[in-house]
């Protein structure tokens, strides 16, 4: 139990039976001198002023994404501090606890050297506000972690998911390999033809082993927290505009731990310059 609802016990016992102080605090084993204490530590009214502003900002963000854009506005701060006033605010965000159940893939994946070079791509549903269902097809580089495609439709069959895809590859390029389901989608004639036409490797998952396709699963699951279900949409085209500009701000905005508290944008941009300054730009060449 912490001092502060110690002493608040105290009072509330000395003013229930009208007792001295110091009998209410001998009768809970509680010294004086700490039932009198007052701290003299800064209450960082500012800071925390400024922590519950990027928390209402950004409802799914945990401490240490909140540690890291304190930082880059210039709060000197260290995470401990951040840690000790964002549960002092209550800003814990809640979370369900899934079972785990242990998993191995059978062949290990080959590891990703670039971007553009390995795509994952899935589906995920949602409903308007008048019930009707509409999906949302999903595509990342699982290199930079940039999402590629929010496509959004009542319907999505194979010819609409390549054309989704031609959009994309118009922008950026070909990539090498794509990891997907076993959805009909996918396994369609229309998008075999498709693949192959275009000299793109379908690496399809092993069935009911969504975790060999982890880099969609896991922004599927941030799809879902951070816009999905934070948003009511009263159309498709609302939907469409909350998952573009969702888009954008995931791109450019948001914090990757695995990509070192950066955005997809700025580390594709670091690495780039990194590759530019060593004097290979064969290895930063597009897969066309």
């Amino acid at each position: 139990m912490k001092p502060a609802v110690r002493r608040q016990l105290v009072t509330e016992a000395a003013q229930l039976h009208s007792v001295a102080t110091r009998r209410a605090c001998l009768a809970l084993g509680f010294p004086r001198s700490s039932h009198y204490y007052r701290a003299k530590r800064d209450p960082a009214t500012a800071l925390r002023m400024r922590l519950r502003e990027l928390a209402m900002s950004r409802p799914r963000y945990g401490y240490r994404r909140l540690y890291v854009l304190l930082r880059r506005e210039g709060w000197v701060v260290n995470h401990k501090r951040v840690l000790r006033l964002y549960r002092e605010e209550s800003l814990a965000v809640r979370t369900k606890r899934r079972r785990k159940l242990a998993a191995r893939l059978r062949v290990m994946p080959p590891l990703v050297g670039r971007a553009n070079e390995h795509w994952a791509i899935d589906f995920v549903s949602d409903q308007l506000e008048s019930g009707a269902r509409f999906r949302v097809l999903t595509a990342v580089d699982c290199f930079t972690r940039e999402c590629l495609c929010l496509h959004a439709s009542f319907r999505l069959l194979a010819p609409d998911v390549t054309a989704a895809l031609d959009q994309v590859i118009r922008e950026r390029g070909r990539p090498k390999t794509i990891t997907l389901d076993n959805g009909t989608e996918f396994t369609s004639s229309h998008f075999d033809a498709w693949a192959c036409r275009g000299g793109v490797q379908l690496d399809f998952i092993a069935p009911g082993k969504p975790v060999q396709n982890a880099h969609i699963e896991s922004f599927n699951g941030r799809l879902r927290d951070e816009c999905l279900n934070q948003s009511w949409f009263a159309s498709l085209d609302d939907a469409r505009l909350t998952l573009s500009a969702w888009r954008d701000d995931y791109n450019k905005t948001r914090l990757h731990s695995s990509l070192g508290d950066v955005a997809p944008e700025v580390f594709e941009a670091r690495w780039i310059a990194a590759g530019a300054a060593l004097g290979s730009p064969s290895a930063l060449k597009r897969v066309v």
